[in-house]
């Protein structure tokens, strides 16, 4: 069968799906060049596409009864009313509008528990609230009425930071030797819940290793329906220190002191629509520009295209999230994936770019403390051919393989695989707290075992030995979960070259 047939039969049997996008770009990619990271991806989302298809999302399970008598019959109650309280600033649209039954369903008695966990989980995934309780209250034969008691966040944060410029904090502690020199210091005041409507507002400077100020304002509904909603961005940074290009998987670096070596500005607006729970999509349309001095080129010719100093660009990037998951910050449960397709088009230092980006994770209770998930993060991007600054890969942010925090992988694809087998240790709540926005501190901590494997594709990689070879690692470590998504990796990796070390990570992706 060819690959148009193929591609043709999977759209008929399986209908319209935002991973088809992905599929169709990585088949055509796959024809034109058959290697192994590509036969790698493209397999891991045309496996996805009837699982993520097939996945029901609707705002609201309706089960109308057709008369009160009805629903005093059998083994159905009728949902009188939904009393919330403790939402002195959120508003009561916001919370029903994650909930999955509404006022005069009709709900079996039978799967009440399941709903009131689901309830529960659904409105503490608002990240808004530091404890959601969701309980049933019978008033007559045949009628319930649900109590939903929240205690909410502190949503307006001065909050001083202090950031490492490095990518975590073992380049920082080992390879920069500590150096102070290399913190950010800033103040960000942020609103995380503006005037009740999950709304967002922000203000950011800093200080330090890089200096940095940004506007932030979103809003997700703007309509009756709750469906539409926009944000709008603007940042500025400068710095005296800036890497270069990347040597034997090392970041090189330049400094020009008392002067900037490099300054960057970006604005961005999105449009956000959410037709119901578990799905949301966004586009977003950005412009970025960059600039360095001489002496970047002077080391590196091709940090911009064609020896530029200046790179200015357009970005159209697609977003599609499906939650399916009972914690979008630390999932323990459930499906959860991120897709993302990225246009760049630039007039001066850059030429074009078209990347496609998936994550998609797999999170199972394999008994009553013990958890399993396998998390696929990859990409594609073509040309192949691109300036330095659109060449990274693997060893920033969320996109390493653990054991590997050392080095930084450059390559046009890559894909990485992670599996955890975790324990639940403690599950520890502290209540009655005399601070009222940290009333409760839950505490949890899992111990776990852990696998990676990665793999890099560049043509261009030079002295760099980590690209284009199959890259694994295993290792021994504990997650500490608690109050305002604060989580804490503490992990003990062995690697293929058999480096062996203690890595830590904050409030980072699994």
């Amino acid at each position: 069968m060819s690959l148009r047939v193929k591609t043709v039969s999977i759209f008929i049997k399986f209908g319209f799906n935002p991973f088809f996008f992905a599929v169709v770009a990585v088949a055509h990619y796959l024809a034109a060049s058959n290697m192994r990271l590509c036969l790698l991806i493209y397999m891991v989302m045309v496996l996805a596409v009837p699982v993520l298809a097939q996945v029901q999302d609707s705002t609201h399970i309706r089960r109308p009864a057709d008369t009160y008598e009805d629903s005093r019959a059998g083994d159905k109650a009728l949902l009188r009313s939904i009393h919330i309280s403790g939402n002195k600033k959120t508003r009561r649209p916001i919370i029903l509008r994650e909930m999955s039954i509404a006022e005069g369903d009709s709900l079996l008695k039978t799967e009440m528990p399941r709903l009131l966990e689901l309830n529960q989980k659904r409105i503490f995934n608002l990240s808004i609230f530091i404890e959601v309780i969701v309980t049933a209250d019978s008033v007559a034969p045949g009628v319930v009425d649900w109590h939903v008691k929240v205690r909410e966040q502190w949503y307006i944060i001065p909050e001083v930071t202090f950031k490492l410029a490095d990518r975590n904090f073992n380049v920082w502690w080992v390879e920069q030797k500590r150096d102070i020199r290399r913190a950010n210091i800033g103040l960000n005041l942020k609103n995380r819940n503006f005037r009740g409507n999950l709304e967002q507002a922000a203000i950011t400077a800093q200080v330090g290793y890089t200096q940095k100020f940004g506007l932030e304002y979103s809003r997700p509904y703007v309509d009756k329906a709750q469906k539409h909603g926009f944000g709008v961005k603007v940042f500025a940074s400068r710095n005296e220190e800036w890497f270069y290009k990347t040597d034997s998987n090392k970041w090189q670096f330049a400094r020009t002191p008392g002067s900037y070596i490099t300054s960057a500005f970006e604005a961005s607006g999105s449009y956000i629509y959410r037709p119901a729970y578990a799905s949301r999509h966004q586009v977003e349309l950005r412009y970025r520009r960059q600039e360095v001095d001489d002496t970047v080129l002077l080391l590196n010719p091709n940090y911009f295209l064609d020896g530029k100093k200046q790179q200015q660009l357009m970005e159209l990037v697609y977003r599609y999230e499906l939650n399916k998951v009972d914690n979008w910050n630390y999932s323990m449960q459930g499906l959860k994936a991120i897709i993302q397709s990225i246009v760049r088009v630039g007039w001066v230092g850059f030429d074009f770019q078209n990347q496609y980006q998936a994550e998609i994770g797999y999170f199972k209770k394999l008994h009553k403390k013990l958890y399993s998930s396998h998390i696929f993060r990859g990409r594609l991007s073509f040309p192949e051919a691109q300036p330095y600054t659109y060449v990274y890969a693997m060893g920033t942010g969320n996109e390493y393989i653990r054991g590997y925090e050392y080095y930084v992988i450059d390559g046009s694809h890559y894909g990485i695989l992670r599996t955890n087998l975790k324990y639940e240790l403690l599950n520890w709540t502290v209540r009655k707290i005399p601070i009222r926005y940290i009333a409760t501190l839950p505490i949890r901590i899992y111990p776990k075992i852990f696998a990676d494997l990665g793999y890099a594709k560049n043509r261009f990689a030079g002295n760099s030995y980590m690209n284009n070879r199959l890259l694994y690692s295993w290792g021994v470590g504990a997650d500490l979960v608690s109050v305002y998504d604060f989580k804490l990796r503490v992990e003990y990796t062995w690697n293929h070259l058999g480096e062996k070390g203690l890595f830590l990570h904050i409030n980072n992706s699994e």
